[in-house]
C-alpha cells in the first residue's frame, strides 16, 4: 500500500438528479443505480479501496436517504461518512458543505456517475511532485465526447478549461481530483459553485494547476445507452472489500 493513498479522504458527489436516467431508475439517484445486482457507487468505493483508501466521504442530495439506508445497513472495513444538501450546491459547492468532514490536507474527489482506471498511486504522486495545488485526472479527446476539455503545457500545467467542448487538440477531464485542502477556502458556503465554470478559472490564473495523463477509458451512466454499456463492461468486476 502508498501511505498517500491510506492517509487520504475520498470526497465522491453523489447529488445529481439523473434526469436522463429517470425512466430507467426513478426510484434512487444515479450512482445507486444498478450494475449487474450492485449499486455503481459499490464499484468506485471498491476500486479505491484496493489502492488502500479507507476513509469515504459520500456527498448526496436527490435522494440522499437511499443512499444511507443502503450503506448503514453494511459492515465495511472501512469508513463511509455522509455530507447531505437540502438543496443542490453543484460540484464545488458539495465539497465546501462536506468541509468539518474532510480531515487530509490532500483529498482525492470522484464524480459518483463515471468511471475511469487510472493509477490512483501514480496520480498522488503527480500531484505532489507537481507541488500542485490542484489536479485533474485526464485521458485523451477520443475516448469522449460530452466532457470538459483541458489544454495543458508541456510541463502537464492546465492553461484552459472548456465545457462541454469537443476538441482533438485537448484533453477529457475524467471527473477524478486531488485537491490541497485550502481550496475549500475559495469556494463560498451555502451558494452553487462548479468546478468547471466557476472554481477551475480562478484557480488557473491565481494557483499552480495541473493535468495527469492516462491513456484509459472514461465509463459513465449519465444516459441509458452507456448504462447499458457499464452493465458489459463490469460484468466480471468482483468485490473484494465490499460485503452485504
Amino acid at each position: 500500500m502508498n501511505p498517500l493513498s491510506e492517509n487520504i479522504d475520498v470526497v465522491i458527489l453523489c447529488g445529481g438528479l439523473g434526469t436522463r436516467l429517470r425512466n430507467i431508475i426513478h426510484d434512487r439517484p444515479k450512482p445507486m443505480a444498478k450494475i449487474n445486482h450492485r449499486p455503481f457507487l459499490d464499484i468506485l468505493v471498491e476500486y479505491l479501496s484496493r489502492y488502500g483508501c479507507k476513509r469515504f466521504i459520500l456527498c448526496t442530495g436527490y435522494k440522499r436517504d437511499f443512499v444511507r439506508r443502503y450503506y448503514d445497513d453494511k459492515v465495511y472495513p472501512i469508513s463511509l461518512l455522509f455530507s447531505e444538501e437540502k438543496e443542490p450546491l453543484g460540484t464545488a459547492g458539495a465539497i465546501k458543505n462536506a468541509e468539518l468532514l474532510i480531515q487530509s490536507n490532500v483529498f482525492l474527489v470522484m464524480n459518483g456517475d463515471s468511471f475511469c482506471k487510472i493509477n490512483i498511486y501514480n496520480f498522488l504522486e503527480f500531484h505532489t511532485s507537481k507541488e500542485s495545488f490542484a489536479s485533474i485526472a485526464l485521458i485523451p479527446t477520443d475516448t469522449s465526447s460530452e466532457c470538459g476539455i483541458v489544454k495543458i503545457t508541456d510541463t502537464h500545467r492546465i492553461v484552459s478549461f472548456h465545457e462541454k467542448v469537443v476538441d482533438a487538440d485537448g484533453f477529457v477531464n475524467a471527473g477524478i481530483y486531488v485537491f490541497d485542502k485550502e481550496v475549500l477556502s475559495l469556494i463560498p458556503a451555502g451558494k452553487k459553485y462548479s468546478f468547471e465554470y466557476d472554481l477551475f478559472p480562478t484557480l488557473i490564473q491565481q494557483r499552480n494547476m495541473y493535468g495527469f495523463v492516462e491513456n484509459q477509458q472514461l465509463i459513465d451512466i449519465g444516459i441509458p445507452e452507456r448504462y447499458e454499456l457499464a452493465q458489459k463492461v463490469f460484468r466480471n468486476f468482483t468485490y473484494q472489500t465490499m460485503r452485504r
